[in-house]
């Protein structure tokens, strides 16, 4: 099997940072790619219930746990 590559428009998951005082918890979002830096590097856009941010150079993390990065979609 082929390791995926991210690519401009793909669809990914952002981990995103929580709160330091725990009112949010870190959670995985849906996001788009807008620019790839390299394999483990890329700009998204994060979509997120209450709106979307969008961020460069955001790194890759397939464990899913480590806030922001981003990885691949579980496969459910």
């Amino acid at each position: 099997m082929t390791e995926q590559q991210p690519s401009v428009g793909r669809i990914v998951h952002y981990v995103s940072y929580g709160t330091p005082g725990g009112e949010y918890t870190s959670q995985c979002r849906a996001a788009v790619v807008t620019e790839v830096v390299n394999p483990d590097l890329v700009g998204l856009a994060v979509l997120n219930p209450t709106g979307m941010f969008f961020n460069q150079e955001i790194t890759h993390d397939e464990s899913g746990t480590v806030g922001g990065t981003w990885h691949w979609p579980e496969r459910v």
